[in-house]
């Protein structure tokens, strides 16, 4: 390649910036020329900003604010002992948790009142509208998780669909670094597992309890472990 002369390196210089001039009058005359139109869209983008801070405050706290109390009120027929009432849902006088999980299923309570309503409905013996209600409920609490899963398999089991059972359980014994929960479900799984005659599941549930969980066993995993050899 040639080398350019300083005469030569001069006029390229020259030349870069008259075309830096060219695109600066160019966007220049963009904006003059669509400065209604920029003003609407940076419009639009600060109400949607604004928006979305005064739905926060004036819409989603307030409904918090009704979940809650809704949430309480069934709370306080189940600890009373009125599960019906506590389920509620007949009515708007009476909510319960189904009608606060209805009403206010996008907040935190909502999804709890999902979790409560579940529960109740397993007691019930409907599994079906339990295992969905449970369904709908997520928590960043994963003992909760592990739990909402147990009682999901809880639900499939009376579905009689022992398979789809034995799944969550495994998901709830995973679920969660609380020892006895894990314990808990682990154990229940074996259980299930040895009903079911899968006898290699069966045993690796009892050894991972023979291994890590002996403190809350008093050492029935070994004697499950023998049984999966003559079950």
């Amino acid at each position: 390649m040639a080398k350019l002369t300083n005469e030569q390196e001069g006029k390229e210089t020259v030349e870069f910036f008259k075309d830096l001039d060219r695109e600066a009058l160019n966007t220049e005359k963009f904006l003059e020329k669509y400065s209604k139109q920029l003003a609407i869209v940076f419009g639009v983008l600060v109400l949607g900003v604004l928006g979305f801070f005064g739905y926060k405050q004036f819409v989603v706290t307030p409904k918090n604010a009704e979940a809650v109390k809704s949430f309480l009120a069934a709370q306080k027929n189940l600890v009373d002992g009125k599960d019906k009432e506590a389920l509620g849902g007949k009515s708007a006088a009476n909510p319960g948790f189904v009608g606060t999980y209805n009403e206010y299923s996008a907040t935190n309570i909502g999804k709890l009142s999902a979790y409560n309503a579940g529960v109740l409905k397993f007691k019930e013996g409907k599994f079906q509208e339990a295992y969905d209600l449970l369904d709908n409920f997520s928590s960043d609490n994963k003992t909760m998780m592990a739990m909402k899963f147990g009682v999901m398999a809880d639900a499939k089991s009376g579905l009689n669909k022992n398979d789809e059972a034995l799944q969550l359980l495994d998901k709830a014994s995973s679920a969660t670094n609380d020892p006895y929960t894990t314990y808990y479900f682990t154990r229940k799984a074996g259980i299930l597992a040895l009903g079911l005659n899968k006898k290699p599941e069966a045993k690796k549930y009892f050894a991972t309890i023979d291994e890590k969980y002996q403190d809350y066993d008093n050492g029935m995993s070994d004697s499950y472990i023998e049984m999966t050899k003559y079950y």
